[in-house]
């Protein structure tokens, strides 16, 4: 059986990409085959398709870090063919083969079954980025499940025309706080109200230096950039506020003080879907259609085949892409 996949080979400084043929033993690890319907574009899928990211160790490599699809061939007491799975996550696409693939083959433990209301489409127009927005999402709500009733009015979201950002706004907006959300792209601003933001703030208000403690402004944040953005957002954040971080779009570094953790008890809380526990996993992708309107969510999604995500993948790095795109490997 041979099948279509993008395959990235890298010798010495010379690193290619290909849509190329492969044969099924191409694939050999884990111990579930499943034949792929949808992949999708994240920010670190355009850093390996431009070079290996500095991620990928071992070549030919498959790329792709999510997938849905159905269970061909199983060697898992876990999953029978016919079984409809999702994966995000476990350094797929990374260090083991991932989903740009028309099948994929993977250990069991790193897939989900996929609930009864969502199809392959619906969970790749979510993705490894919407599950990281509903990750981001839950932690925010901690302030009212954990802080005993605290109430939440107004969250920012930074980075927030970004797969992540835009699902959390979608997400935020749907549980009816007031949501800003932050962008560099003036022309953005209709489409993030259209997803529920409420203000629009520039990101040249957040991208400079911040005070150790500044005006209070929002009960929660969703971080997807660090840096400068991060630390002028924590300065903001009301006492005993919630700042979920999951991105370093504009920067790795965090240059702040402890003020606004001593002084007002706001919490960091780091957002890692890539190891996320399984039941987590199957309990967010069980609320999946709680907090997201899919058919709002659906209105901004682009849908490439495997050639033109090799075309057009670096246009995720240069912010030139607003929404989810999902991959179509049959197209």
């Amino acid at each position: 059986m041979s099948f279509k996949a993008i395959v990235l080979n890298k010798d010495g400084e010379n690193f290619t990409r290909e849509l190329k043929e492969v044969e099924k033993s191409f694939l050999t690890h884990g111990n579930v085959l499943v034949k792929v319907d949808y992949s999708s574009l994240n920010f670190k899928d355009g850093m390996i398709l431009k070079n290996g990211g500095n991620l990928v160790k071992d070549y030919p490599h498959i790329p792709g870090i999510d997938f849905a699809g159905t269970v061909e061939e199983s060697e898992s007491g876990k999953f029978k063919k016919g079984d409809k799975v999702i994966l995000t996550g476990w350094r797929v696409g990374e260090v083991f083969f991932g989903g740009y693939s028309q099948y994929a083959k993977v250990q069991d433990d790193f897939l989900v079954k996929m609930p009864n209301d969502l199809d392959s489409k619906k969970a790749m127009i979510l993705g490894t980025a919407g599950l990281t927005a509903l990750m981001c999402v839950l932690a925010i709500q901690a302030r009212e499940t954990i802080l005993l009733g605290e109430p939440i009015k107004d969250v920012l979201v930074t980075g927030a025309t970004g797969g992540v950002g835009s699902v959390a706004v979608l997400a935020l907006s749907k549980l009816g706080y007031n949501v800003s959300a932050v962008t560099g792209k003036k022309d953005k601003s209709d489409f993030l109200k259209s997803f529920g933001a409420n203000n629009i703030v520039d990101r040249s208000e957040l991208d400079q230096d911040a005070r150790p403690i500044d005006k209070g402004l929002y009960d929660g944040v969703v971080d997807t950039t660090g840096g400068k953005i991060l630390a002028k957002a924590l300065s903001h954040t009301r006492p005993n506020g919630i700042v979920a971080a999951c991105g370093l779009a504009s920067s790795y570094k965090l240059e702040t003080t402890v003020m606004p953790f001593i002084i007002r008890g706001v919490k960091l809380w780091g957002i890692d879907s890539v190891t996320a526990p399984a039941k987590r996993r199957e309990f967010l992708w069980s609320q999946a259609t709680n907090y997201i309107d899919f058919n709002k969510l659906s209105e901004g999604v682009q849908e490439w085949g495997l050639e033109n995500l090799i075309q057009n993948s670096s246009k995720i790095l240069k912010g030139q892409i607003s929404g989810r795109v999902i991959i179509n490997v049959n197209k």
